[in-house]
């Protein structure tokens, strides 16, 4: 597509993307429906999605059925596989990318262990993956990449992560200089929990929605219809660090018994083994009845933190990303308790749900590349 100019170039340039979006969103549509739901001119939209078809872009798929009489609608459809997106993420000890085209269908994926103790040779393998990727997907328009800790995204500067160790780090100047493609930096939560406002299992875009993913850390996100909320510090959603158990355990934060020390993955396999030495949440099948104490404990701290969440943020969704979601005397214990601990009538407004399946962030690291994408500021 043509670069940004002034004045009708640039109003072009946003109409087109926001064709764009639109077709991501519906896959199939007309130019007399798109044109409907925009607002603009159907000359408008015709010479857009001429444009289109001529650069391969959309395709025209068919007559629509109508029982009405006059010219007919011509089905047209995005054609996904012109324009893919990639998402790179880094935890302790292992990277994960993955490649999506432009309606999210996964391409192809790949888990490597490496070493994070230091970020200089981490941020120049990723360079070396998104050099690959360039060569082996020539129609990438961008890649997210993704690391816990607290990130500023405009700045692409990580100032600090507590487990990877790192702090102060220019992400973005380290890996825009040898990638030729738009580079997104993110915190790996808020890239997952873009998923869930794609793929509708949290409240429609315009209602508050709060995403929480119990990993090796937790953390969580609140979406608005403005997408994420960051806050002021970038350290919005930071439930790993609410306090349920004063006399708890001392966290990587320095602080005693934060959420994130009593039920993070980490956590709760400690407490396994010191129950069964060799005992893990992954094995748990081993010893149920131990797993089971454990389990119904944790899910007493998770009650506690939703219902600070509910009272501060009051999200019309709550979504519980979480492993220990195939445990009933989990998912049970986490309502009762936060039910007993919330004021009822906010309660009784707040729809929890736990995921049967976790979300990729490297999903949503290519995600919101994509909607980078579609962005233009008038």
């Amino acid at each position: 597509m043509k670069e940004p100019g002034k004045g009708p170039a640039l109003l072009r340039q946003y109409n087109e993307k926001h064709v764009l979006s639109f077709l991501r969103r519906q896959r199939i549509s007309s130019r007399l429906d798109i044109s409907r739901a925009l607002s603009l001119s159907k000359n408008t939209i015709s010479l857009i999605i001429d444009d289109f078809i001529a650069q391969g872009y959309v395709t025209e798929v068919g007559v629509a059925q109508s029982t009405t009489s006059g010219r007919p609608k011509i089905h047209i459809a995005l054609q996904p596989d012109k324009m893919k997106a990639a998402g790179i993420m880094v935890e302790r000890q292992q990277l994960h990318w993955a490649v999506y085209n432009y309606f999210s269908d996964l391409l192809e994926e790949k888990t490597l262990a490496i070493d994070t103790a230091e970020p200089g040779p981490v941020l120049a393998e990723i360079g070396r993956i998104c050099a690959w990727m360039y060569r082996r997907y020539p129609e990438l328009i961008g890649i997210g990449v993704g690391f816990p800790g607290i990130i500023d995204p405009a700045a692409g500067f990580m100032h600090v992560s507590s487990h990877l160790g790192w702090q102060q780090v220019d992400l973005l100047a380290a890996l825009r200089a040898g990638v030729p493609l738009p580079v997104g930096i993110m915190n790996i939560v808020k890239a997952a929990a873009l998923v869930s406002r794609q793929q509708q299992t949290a409240s429609p875009a315009h209602e508050p929605s709060f995403y929480l993913r119990i990993a090796e850390g937790i953390g969580g996100t609140l979406l608005t219809g403005h997408g994420v909320y960051y806050g002021g510090s970038w350290t919005a959603g930071e439930v790993g660090h609410l306090n349920v158990s004063p006399d708890g355990p001392v966290c990587s934060c320095g602080q005693r018994g934060c959420l994130e020390s009593l039920i993070g993955l980490s956590a709760i396999n400690a407490q396994l083994d010191r129950l069964q030495p060799g005992l893990q949440w992954a094995n748990r099948g081993q010893a149920p009845q131990l797993a089971d104490q454990v389990i119904a404990r944790a899910g007493e701290w998770l009650g506690k933190a939703l219902s600070q969440i509910i009272h501060l943020v009051n999200p019309r969704t709550l979504l519980i990303d979480c492993a220990y979601n195939v445990s009933p005397l989990f998912t049970e214990q986490v309502l009762a308790v936060a039910r007993r601990h919330t004021l009822s009538f906010a309660y009784s407004h707040t729809q929890i749900r736990f995921l049967a399946r976790s979300y990729d962030p490297a999903h949503g690291l290519a995600l919101a590349m994509i909607q980078r994408y579609e962005q233009i500021d008038l």
